[in-house]
């Protein structure tokens, strides 16, 4: 398995991108609150970026763009001038062979070269679409911290993780924004799915096992 690099994660899977499909992203779901069972009315946050993600602006400032409408969605407004909140979000894509799929059909070396090029091959941190292999299979991860301000005590964390066929990470990374604040302010006690569905009409299931 090779794991991509956040800034190329989301430009590198679009295998479905322009098709008209719909499909259900299933996410496990993990948080931990310390804020109160209602939202507070002035809920106002600001995006807060590591230094790893202060070094790609571009990248984070997309990345942040797909969280954004999820945590509206719970009741939180962006404020950068008057935040009560900041909000740190992340994300990673992990590619390996399908469990679907047959490791010997194209030979071995098949599927040991493939998954990522480098920023050249995309025209940069998002540009042309590239279509993985058939077989790929992803694993995704994406990540959302809470931090009270001005004193940056964590008073909510949320990570959702999927796996699937599905390449197109600005259509599923969104998704899995919205099961991660699933619940929010006062979310269930331990590991849950959430379900988000996305898209037109049905996908097709994964192939079958040759």
């Amino acid at each position: 398995m090779r794991s991509a690099p956040a800034p190329l994660l989301l430009a590198a899977t679009l295998a479905l991108g322009g098709c008209a499909t719909s499909w259900t992203v299933d996410s496990q779901v993990h948080s931990f609150s310390a804020l109160p069972a209602t939202v507070p009315a002035d809920a106002t946050y600001r995006f807060e970026r590591l230094p790893s993600q202060q070094a790609r602006p571009e990248a984070q400032a997309e990345l942040e763009a797909m969280a954004e409408p999820a945590l509206a969605s719970a009741g939180l407004r962006r404020d950068d001038a008057a935040p009560r909140y900041s909000v740190q979000v992340g994300a990673r894509v992990d590619t390996e062979l399908s469990p679907w799929a047959d490791p010997w059909y194209w030979g071995p070396g098949y599927y040991r070269y493939r998954p990522w090029h480098g920023p050249g091959w995309y025209g940069g941190p998002f540009g042309p679409a590239w279509l993985p292999p058939a077989d790929t299979w992803f694993d995704r991860e994406v990540s959302v911290v809470l931090r009270a301000l001005p004193g940056n005590e964590v008073v909510y964390e949320t990570r959702a993780r999927h796996e699937g066929p599905y390449g197109d990470s600005r259509a599923v990374l969104p998704a899995m924004f919205r099961a991660a604040l699933q619940g929010f302010p006062h979310p269930p006690q331990g590991e849950r799915r959430v379900d988000v569905e996305i898209g037109g009409k049905k996908a097709p299931p994964p192939p079958a096992p040759r």
